[in-house]
């Protein structure tokens, strides 16, 4: 008699224990090579490598549109994302594209980002990346190609001053 499996319905309780079970990723290790999309190390941060915290990736080809980002330590981008945002970490790939605001500790650009961007800690800007609009931010790494313009705000603790010492001045950088 013939085993019939159907869509909607009792199963036969063998039929669980035939499924092939994937291993579980490698540390270091690509989950989607051969995909052509690029794995971005985090670095810096309070915990960051190795964190379990929460991770959003927006693949290639995928936008993501007129929504607002919370709760998510650490958010790559491999297609196009127009959304508000605060987080820990961002990551925009070579091929991924962020329109909108941000709050972010560390942001590491490949792509492009077009908007208000605040880094709280460190932004970084490789070779690839290219950042367009109001920035602030506390640390500043732009690799030579990196592309910096719009509106740059560097922020840095005064100990002459209650707050922030803010030094805003219109900006068109290339390295």
């Amino acid at each position: 008699m013939a085993v019939q499996n159907p869509f909607f319905g009792k199963r036969e309780p063998d039929s669980f224990s035939s499924r092939q079970v994937p291993n579980p990723p490698v540390p270091g290790a690509s989950p989607n090579h051969g995909t052509g999309s690029a794995q971005l190390p985090v670095t810096g941060g309070k915990g960051v490598p190795g964190s379990a915290g929460s991770k959003l990736t927006v693949g290639p080809n995928i936008k993501l549109k007129g929504v607002e980002i919370t709760d998510c330590d650490t958010l790559v981008v491999e297609g196009t994302v127009e959304a508000t945002m605060d987080s820990r970490v961002i990551q925009i790939a070579e091929q991924g594209a962020f329109r909108g605001s941000a709050e972010i500790d560390i942001a590491e650009i490949r792509g492009a980002f077009i908007g208000t961007l605040t880094v709280r800690e460190k932004l970084v800007i490789f070779q690839t990346g290219k950042v367009t609009g109001k920035i602030r931010y506390g640390k500043l790494v732009i690799e030579e190609g990196g592309q910096l313009s719009g509106e740059i705000d560097v922020a840095t603790a005064d100990p002459t001053r209650s707050g922030e010492r803010r030094g805003t001045e219109p900006a068109v950088l290339a390295a």
